[in-house]
């Protein structure tokens, strides 16, 4: 029996661990991308030669109020700052003058943004330059009903942005644990939207019934039959933005892909170049995946490092066992992720999350659902542990000693001789994919 050993980041430091080799059926990681060097070039570009749509510059016209939609401060990893003066650049070279410019920021029903996160977002240039201001997902004046969709969200958006003469999105692609994937159409729902209009859509992320629990059909890059993501696009549809432009980033960060044109056209493309970077083909699902979000800042605290969870429970056999290296020496952050561990039982955990869905009560639900499917072992601090058990997890300090734990699992199931282990360094950034 050959041994091979195995390494993953968590937090600032690395776990090994040796395993024999004819038990491990694949390292799942994602790939690479050039990176782009000179993302006002990049950018002007994606704008000059569009996909879906004519050239930016054909849309806009002096005299026109233009709407530009920016990502909030919890989406700074997108760059914004970065590729939004190109844009700018570009509306001002076909008429558009900075006094005709605005931009809001979709915040959803998250908090205002400062005017440090503001310059953060937008740059300090065009935050001296442009009119700011933060959605409003609460004010009975601030939004206007344009309408029901097919699934029957009533449709309240942002006024100002109904109001202006062109609207812009902006934002960045990646995957998402319920819509498939971010960016696009997200801009506007929950991004503009009333709060009215997010709960409904939101509720969409569960079964109809009361005790169904999670949509199984509105999961991680699922777009077609997803009902969130679809009646997102219908949420979109009402407003019709005249332009979008989206930013694709590698795991380090750092930009491989601008894609602009029509907001769902070119949102669309960008999600299947998310999938030539992220999607990786795997052999075979199996008893155990050891997964890592990557190291630090991925696992600084338990709300980013699960997003590692989706794709590890795609990788994994039913009744399986997931090894989780999550440092996370802020555990408590945010304390609206972590308060929503406070139930003893999933369906009165359901049934609190439909009255008053969030976010992070939604992925803290999906995180306690998963710990009764499956067993879910988390490395991580042993300062942690108290709060790891609240979750549903079980605590472990080292990955060997998880290991261990997992062995016992897999002896009380019959198949401490015929097991096997996927393994996903960066499940953050890495999607399984499975042939039919």
């Amino acid at each position: 029996m050959a041994f091979k050993k195995y390494e993953l980041n968590i937090g600032k430091r690395v776990e090994s661990i040796e395993l024999p080799e004819e038990h491990v059926t694949q390292v799942i990681d994602g790939g690479s991308a050039p990176k782009i060097t000179d993302v006002r070039q990049a950018t002007l570009a994606a704008v000059r030669d569009p996909i879906g749509s004519k050239p930016l510059g054909e849309i806009v016209k002096t005299g026109d109020k233009i709407a530009i939609i920016v990502s909030d401060i919890t989406r700074t990893w997108s760059r914004t700052k970065d590729y939004l003066p190109a844009i700018v650049e570009e509306l001002n070279n076909n008429g558009v003058a900075d006094s005709d410019i605005f931009v809001i920021v979709a915040t959803g029903t998250h908090r205002d943004n400062n005017d440090e996160e503001k310059r953060l977002i937008l740059g300090d240039a065009l935050f001296e330059r442009l009119q700011v201001f933060d959605h409003d997902a609460y004010g009975e004046d601030a939004n206007v009903f344009l309408g029901t969709t097919s699934r029957g969200t009533p449709v309240y958006i942002d006024k100002r942005a109904v109001e202006a003469d062109k609207v812009i999105l902006t934002g960045g692609i990646t995957t998402h644990l319920f819509a498939g994937f971010g960016g696009g159409r997200k801009s506007v729902m929950p991004g503009l939207a009333g709060v009215e209009t997010i709960n409904h859509n939101h509720l969409l992320a569960l079964t109809d019934a009361v005790g169904g629990g999670i949509n199984q059909e509105t999961c991680l890059t699922k777009i077609e039959g997803n009902r969130v993501s679809e009646d997102m696009c219908e949420v979109c549809a009402f407003l019709n933005p005249c332009f979008l432009v989206n930013s694709i980033m590698d795991a380090e960060g750092d930009f491989v892909r601008i894609v602009a044109g029509h907001w769902y056209d070119a949102w669309y493309a960008g999600t299947e170049a998310v999938m030539e970077l992220q999607g990786v083909e795997a052999m075979a699902k199996a008893d155990v995946v050891i997964g890592s979000s990557g190291g630090y800042p991925m696992d600084i605290n338990l709300y980013q490092g699960m997003k590692a969870y989706a794709p590890a429970q795609m990788a994994m056999k039913a009744n399986g066992i997931f090894i989780a290296l999550l440092d996370c020496p802020d555990i408590y952050e945010p304390p609206s992720f972590f308060d929503c561990f406070r139930f003893n039982d999933a369906l009165t955990m359901e049934k609190e999350l439909r009255a008053g869905f969030t976010i992070p009560f939604y992925i803290a639900f999906y995180m306690y659902c998963m710990s009764l499917q499956f067993t879910v072992i988390m490395v991580t601090r042993p300062e942690n542990f108290d709060a790891v058990r609240k979750t549903g997890q079980i605590p472990a300090a080292t990955l060997g000693e998880a290991w261990a734990l997992a062995q016992e699992k897999l002896r009380i199931q019959g198949k401490e001789a015929d097991y096997t282990v996927n393994i996903m360094p960066h499940g953050v950034n890495t999607v399984p994919m499975f042939k039919d």
